[in-house]
């Protein structure tokens, strides 16, 4: 699975590069399953997190969310990729059945 995290109107801070990496672990379950994750993290008046993840298949998945707070959107941003890669896994894995 490669990587990509950019900012967008400011500079990521260590702590939240480290954040962001520690996060992502949540979908190490699926790293064989995916290609690439690019993650765009812009700031604005709130931290919008805009992460697409190619998977090997062809199939994509876009989540975005949004809050005042980095770790806040971090958060929900996680919380629905997570979702989203478990029910493709699970599609693939009923193909295969």
């Amino acid at each position: 699975m490669t990587k990509s995290i950019s900012a967008v109107g400011f500079e990521l801070e260590e702590k939240q590069s480290n954040m962001i990496e520690k996060k992502i672990e949540r979908v190490k379950y699926a790293e064989d399953l995916i290609v690439d994750l690019i993650m765009r993290v812009k700031h604005d008046k709130a931290y919008v997190f805009d992460t697409t993840v190619n998977f090997r298949w062809g199939a994509q998945a876009h989540v975005s969310a949004e809050d005042f707070d980095f770790g806040a959107a971090l958060n929900k941003m996680m919380d629905v990729l997570d979702v989203k890669v478990k029910k493709e896994k699970d599609k693939v894995q009923d193909k295969k059945a």
